[in-house]
């Protein structure tokens, strides 16, 4: 099943690929701003709450699509580009099996415990 999962997300990060094509920047942008939404993380400081929440929102494939067909439909292709690079970016974490975060700690995803506590 795991192989499977990973299948599919790789599937999504090859859509999310396609959607930034269609945005027509040059793909530095993509490559630059690719680890961005990682930044979300940063809500760690404050506490394992407040972390996830802010993870989850920035790495959720229905807000990828939500930004990506707003920017579509107010003709804003910067707007489509964050909503291709959330969209790509999440899938590629899925890939390396992070998925999004349960509040009680960073390591517990929705797709079983990652890290050295892993069992």
């Amino acid at each position: 099943m795991k192989i499977q999962l990973q299948l599919e997300y790789f599937a999504f990060l090859l859509l999310g690929m396609f959607a930034f094509n269609q945005t027509e920047l040059s793909w530095w942008w993509f490559a630059g701003l690719f680890l961005a939404p990682d930044i979300s993380m940063l809500g760690y400081v404050f506490n394992n709450k407040t972390g996830a929440f802010f993870y989850n929102l920035f790495h959720h494939f229905a807000v990828a699509v939500i930004i990506y067909l707003a920017g579509t439909a107010l003709s804003l292709p910067y707007l489509q580009m964050a909503g291709a690079i959330l969209f790509a970016h999440s899938a590629f974490d899925r890939i390396l099996g992070y998925g999004l975060k349960y509040p009680d700690s960073f390591q517990n995803t929705h797709l079983g415990k990652i890290g050295k506590g892993k069992k």
